[in-house]
């Protein structure tokens, strides 16, 4: 069975589905079927077993590799590193993070256009569904009880954004494939914060329907000329809100010590980071 050697773990709206895209690219790595399989999760796709999995994956490329965010949700989903480790011990594993504020800010909005979230961020923004998310050393650390620190890469959101191919490239670097292949960071609208609306019922009825089901089994390239068009009439831009600097000042207080660990832990700064 052809396993992955590659998982990308999170962490959630951190840019998983543009690295997802970018790796697809490279011509000694493919990546799963679907971008999110969520396979070590017991309470989601675990029990379909490992031939189920083996499934997403095609033999023949150097690198085989997955996205899913939800393995750095835990406590919500607890034993997943275990789980992993058990299977494909050798992996290697990415993890992608950003400002912790503006991570939960985005899940917030995310939420919103899905139709998951209707209280206000500033009441929503300390529930552990979203502040927990954030507390990347708490998600981390609990693959360190399995994988060894050299098997594990840290990689900010805004290097991707910024530094694409530079990141990449370090990306590559880790994952023993060509650094020196261009052309797979071609710029990719992707799960964009901005681009979050939330739909009016027409909206929904078609996101359910025929219409919707069928948009999202095309390419990417297909979905992202098409979707706007046909569905965009039929929703709203949400607005970002703004947190005043009380709010701001609370929160990068609870996130500051296990912030400050992952700083220790990645050995960087990231200076521009709010908290």
């Amino acid at each position: 069975m052809a396993l992955p050697n590659l998982i990308v773990i999170g962490a959630t709206k951190c840019g998983t589905t543009s690295l997802h895209r970018y790796l697809d690219r490279h011509p000694e790595i493919t990546m799963s079927r679907d971008k999110e399989p969520d396979f070590f999760i017991a309470e989601r796709n675990w029990s379909k077993g490992v031939e189920w999995y083996a499934a997403q994956f095609a033999a023949g490329t150097a690198v085989r590799g997955e996205s899913s965010s939800r393995y750095t949700n835990s406590p919500w989903f607890a034993g997943v590193p275990a789980r992993m480790h058990a299977l494909v011990p050798g992996a290697r594993l990415v993890y992608l993070v950003r400002d912790p504020i503006e991570r939960i800010v985005s899940n917030w909005i995310h939420a919103v256009a899905q139709g998951d979230e209707t209280r206000p961020l500033t009441e929503a923004m300390h529930h552990d569904y979203y502040f927990l998310r954030s507390l990347y050393w708490r998600q981390i650390s609990a693959y360190l009880d399995h994988y060894p620190r050299s098997s594990i890469l840290v990689i900010a959101m805004d290097d991707l954004a910024t530094e694409r191919e530079a990141t990449l490239r370090k990306v590559y670097e880790f994952l023993d494939v060509d650094p020196e292949v261009r052309g797979s960071a071609r710029e990719l609208r992707l799960n964009r914060t901005a681009d979050k609306r939330l739909k009016t019922k027409t909206g929904a009825w078609l996101e359910r329907s025929w219409v919707g089901r069928g948009l999202e089994a095309l390419p990417q390239r297909w979905y992202w000329r098409l979707r706007d068009p046909l569905c965009w009439p039929f929703s709203r831009r949400i607005q970002r809100p703004t947190l005043s600097a009380n709010e701001r000042a609370g929160l990068a207080e609870r996130l500051r010590d296990d912030t400050n660990r992952f700083r220790q832990f990645v050995g960087r700064e990231f200076a521009d980071w709010s908290v």
